[in-house]
């Protein structure tokens, strides 16, 4: 019982992080309002494959081998502020123009994957949200979690992330 309240407990903090203002609500918000329904579900799928990485690589040790490679680190936060920055100068350009509706079906040819992979990319360069996985996981988790649970809780994020964002969407 105690496993199942781990889980659920994780599941919480994660939906409460995911529900904080930041760019990933921006993203999904603009692709939403700009596109059709199945846009925002599609950059809701971006944000929850991006919460599967994050897991995925939390699980996985990977926050251990940044806090021993110093400068792979660094790398990587400039890397992920460097795509952040680009993405608020672009809204912050366009701030003052309507946002282009979409209504003829050429136009939204592979919108769909452009939605899904412009939202796992701002996901993924989140330092917060890296930050975050890493931070939860560490605080959250039993020293020994069971194996079962480290498998099952990369795709219950996933599906913590999408059912937000779909919300949002």
């Amino acid at each position: 019982m105690t496993e199942l309240a781990t889980i659920l407990s994780i599941l919480g903090v994660f939906l409460l992080g995911a529900m904080s203002p930041g760019p990933s609500f921006v993203v999904v918000s603009r692709i939403a309002v700009a596109g059709e329904r199945v846009d925002g579900l599609a950059a809701a799928i971006g944000m929850g494959l991006g919460g599967f990485i994050f897991a995925t690589i939390a699980m996985a040790g990977l926050t251990a081998l940044l806090v021993q490679v110093a400068w792979l680190d660094i790398v990587l936060r400039i890397a992920a502020g460097a795509y952040l920055f680009w993405i608020g100068i672009k809204i912050w350009r366009g701030a003052n123009e309507p946002i282009e509706i979409a209504s003829d079906a050429s136009a939204r040819a592979g919108s769909f994957w452009r939605a899904l992979r412009r939202a796992l990319l701002v996901q993924l360069a989140n330092p917060k949200t890296a930050i975050f996985y890493a931070s939860m996981f560490a605080a959250m988790l039993p020293a020994s979690p069971p194996l079962w649970m480290l498998f099952v809780l990369p795709p219950l994020l996933f599906l913590n992330e999408f059912a937000w964002y779909a919300i949002v969407a």
